[in-house]
């Protein structure tokens, strides 16, 4: 049985393979935004929203939020998510990689040699949070990746998950195959 076909998929889905994990690498290395998506609390409707991302050492995305913000919420009540990363070029959009990362975010204690290390990576990526990163009502969140859909433009579908993914995270620059 293939990945996603034991993942709940209908066949389509290609086994990952060296293609899919340098492709998955690019998407996540070049991506400074993505498309996050929470729970409404209350309601359990789908909330998206635009935000900056940077990269732990171990490849985990890492978010900056407001508690003002709806998504911060979502979050505190249920910490499953998912991000889009990969931007689409002039024409049609859905010609372009794209990856949906889907996991749970946790919420880094600034204090912590984890969250230090959060601030400053996402610090380095975007230097002009500096403003408002130290703010009491900001936090940085990581999104601990279980798997990935990747698409590479029609008829190119991918699910990541277990060595997949890992040796795809490995491979953005500036990441370690080791965990933090």
């Amino acid at each position: 049985m293939s990945e996603s076909e034991s993942a709940g998929g209908t066949g389509i889905r290609r086994d990952a393979d060296e293609e899919a994990t340098a492709l998955a690498a690019r998407l996540l290395g070049s991506s400074r935004h993505g498309t996050l998506a929470v729970l409404e609390p209350g309601s359990g409707h789908p909330l998206a929203s635009r935000t900056a991302l940077a990269l732990d050492a171990d490849g985990a995305p890492i978010i900056l939020v407001s508690r003002l913000a709806a998504h911060t919420a979502a979050l505190e009540a249920d910490a499953r998510c998912s991000l889009l990363v990969g931007e689409p070029g002039t024409g049609d959009p859905l010609a372009y990689p794209r990856m949906t990362l889907v996991g749970q975010a946790r919420r880094l204690d600034r204090a912590s040699s984890k969250g230090e290390r959060a601030r400053e990576r996402f610090l380095a990526a975007h230097a002009k949070s500096a403003l408002y990163a130290d703010f009491a009502d900001f936090s940085f969140w990581r999104i601990e990746i279980e798997r990935a859909s990747l698409n590479g433009g029609f008829g190119r579908a991918w699910l990541l998950e277990g060595d997949p993914l890992r040796r795809a995270l490995a491979a953005v620059p500036g990441v370690r195959s080791a965990g933090p």
